[in-house]
């Protein structure tokens, strides 16, 4: 085999990272500059996320980008760590949501893709999610963690590989597990939710409802910045020299 067919075999499916939120929560913070770009350890957060994406075979990125989204594409460019980032830009002035931002860049994704949100560390084996995936012949997946409210709301049910339910906006008690921050998608799957749809999360919903969302069981826990507490921790776990694979 050789090297580039090696390389090629190895990458992951394009990922999208959903990096349009306005980061409300953070405060001033965000006033003058955009959530990903937010100064974590010494660099704009956005470039942990991707050099950890390159570590596990990313090859290419397309950020669906709103707030300063202008100000991201300055900052990071074209190619990063080895990476291959595009851009896609919401149009509606309140954001196109994050299933509208999706469906915005989906030319770029191609078939398959995996999701990230843009504010999320996560220490996962991101080519055995998709590999197994794959494997699984479904048209979603979504990571989960075994939460027990710790973290946030729990919101899934997940049993025997396959999120069984999932309500991020009403939860329920049996719910012990939580969405962990990294999901994947076909082009078809984009059809299980109208067209105007644009959240996320209740495609999520339909696709366990029908059978169709497997689950993958995350053993570390993420680390995010979507509030002043979790930016810190965030920090201090990227200063600890910590793995972060």
């Amino acid at each position: 085999m050789s090297e580039d067919t090696r390389e090629r075999t190895d990458a992951l499916p394009p990922v999208c990272i959903l990096a349009g939120g306005l980061g409300t929560r953070l405060g001033e913070r965000v006033r003058e500059t955009p959530k990903p770009l937010l100064e974590v350890a010494g660099e704009p957060f956005l470039m942990h996320q991707l050099r950890l994406l390159a570590q596990h075979g990313a090859r290419m990125v397309v950020l669906c980008v709103g707030y300063r989204g202008e100000q991201i594409r300055a900052r990071i460019g074209r190619e990063r760590f080895g990476i291959d980032v595009r851009y896609s830009f919401d149009v509606l002035p309140g954001g196109d949501g994050t299933l509208g931002a999706i469906r915005r860049a989906q030319g770029m994704l191609g078939e398959r893709f995996l999701v990230l949100y843009g504010d999320t560390y996560l220490r996962i084996d991101y080519d055995a999610v998709a590999r197994r995936w794959r494997e699984s012949g479904l048209p979603a997946v979504m990571t989960v963690l075994r939460n027990e409210g710790r973290w946030d709301a729990s919101n899934a049910v997940y049993g025997e590989g396959m999120v069984l339910r999932y309500d991020k906006r009403s939860p329920t008690p049996e719910m012990r597990w939580i969405d962990y921050g990294l999901g994947g998608l076909t082009a078809g799957a984009l059809d299980r939710a109208p067209a105007v749809e644009d959240d996320l999360a209740t495609l999520y919903r339909r696709l366990a409802e029908h059978g169709e969302l497997m689950g993958f069981a995350a053993d570390a826990r993420f680390y995010e910045i979507g509030t002043p507490e979790a930016l810190a921790d965030t920090e201090e776990f990227l200063r600890s020299g910590a793995p972060c694979g």
